[in-house]
């Protein structure tokens, strides 16, 4: 009974609580926080900041824009003027295109005269640009690109001479010159395995070119394989049997493989193309001692 009565009390004031909260929840809803001084005070402050900052925002893009102006009308100037070059170009290269087969047979012909005197010159970038001016009006000009490959070589860049060759290929497959000028590439890039590899490629197509077997004998002469070295000379001089570069080749080979006949034969023949070479004293001395 003692425990029910504080119970009663609670829930009664509780009751009482309500009831005024009710009553006065029309006066609560209508209350206008705009006039209250402290809430008044801070949207004022607040409304104060935004436009002192929006004022800060507009002066500094007045003044970044005063400094910049400048600059891109400069740089608006410069890509009139580079577009009006671009144009120039354009119309110069559309002009300068041959209207006719014939027209551009002929300027091919002079553009390559010109590049092989370039190049002759050791003027590697104006060759090139003939070479490439020559693609630009038949894009499948073998014989400019092969110029243009042999000139990477010449300059010592092997990986775009590479490109070159190998693209050679995607235009004529079996092409045994761009084999043959891939295995020198890769013979100067130290490739050795590669480098025969594409010799007898090469050969596989054409078998008739005796310095491709003279190339492939100096690649088996690099790797220690004297013997087949050998041989690949004895077809190159069976092509060719009166070149001086192969019989002296044949001779140092011939010597070192101990092989007198093969040495005896292109002694004799290396006296009749070339009596006056100082190396022939000095061979026969090593030929008397096998």
């Amino acid at each position: 009974m003692y425990d029910i009565i504080p119970l009663i009390l609670m829930l009664v004031s509780f009751g009482v609580m309500a009831v005024i909260a009710i009553r006065k929840f029309p006066a609560l809803a209508s209350l206008d926080v705009e006039n209250i001084p402290a809430e008044k005070e801070a949207r004022f402050k607040e409304r104060i900041l935004s436009n002192r900052l929006k004022r800060n925002v507009l002066r500094w893009y007045a003044k970044v824009a005063r400094f910049t102006r400048p600059v891109f009308g400069w740089l608006s100037e410069v890509l009139k003027s580079l577009y009006a070059k671009l144009h120039d170009l354009k119309e110069k290269y559309r002009t300068e295109q041959p209207s006719t087969p014939e027209d551009a047979e002929k300027r091919i012909a002079a553009l390559y005269e010109e590049s092989e005197e370039l190049r002759r010159q050791e003027d590697y970038g104006p060759a090139e640009k003939k070479l490439i001016e020559i693609i630009s009006i038949d894009s499948k000009n073998i014989k400019a690109f092969k110029a243009l490959g042999h000139l990477y070589v010449e300059r010592k860049d092997l990986e775009e001479a590479k490109q070159t060759f190998e693209h050679i290929l995607k235009l004529k497959a079996d092409d045994e010159e761009a084999y043959e000028d891939l295995a020198l590439v890769a013979q100067a890039s130290g490739n050795l395995e590669l480098a025969k590899s594409d010799y007898l490629r090469s050969l596989e197509i054409n078998n008739q070119r005796a310095q491709t077997y003279y190339h492939l004998a100096l690649v088996y002469e690099e790797t220690g394989d004297m013997f087949s070295a050998a041989d690949n000379m004895k077809l190159a001089l069976k092509l060719e049997p009166n070149n001086p570069r192969y019989l002296d080749t044949t001779l140092r080979i011939s010597i070192i493989i101990k092989d007198k006949v093969l040495a005896l034969e292109a002694y004799d023949r290396f006296l009749k193309v070339n009596p006056e070479n100082q190396k022939l004293s000095e061979f026969k001395r090593q030929i008397d001692e096998i």
